[in-house]
């Protein structure tokens, strides 16, 4: 499991990105990859997956 900030969610549109605490790196995530509701700030968990477009996040759980 990773840890990182949630850095952008539109809930409208469903998706967002997460900064990785360790590498910096923004990761794309997608409401479908959500465990839980996330907004802007939060602190979560999450593991990587390989998307059409590179690395999403997935299983998005508030830390």
């Amino acid at each position: 499991m990773k840890t990182g900030t949630v850095k952008f969610f539109n809930e409208l549109k469903g998706f967002g990105f997460i900064k990785d605490s360790e590498s910096e790196k923004e990761f794309f995530v997608h409401a479908t990859g959500l465990v839980d509701q996330v907004r802007e700030g939060d602190e979560v968990t999450f593991e990587l997956e390989e998307g059409r477009r590179g690395l999403n996040a997935a299983n998005v759980k508030l830390a």
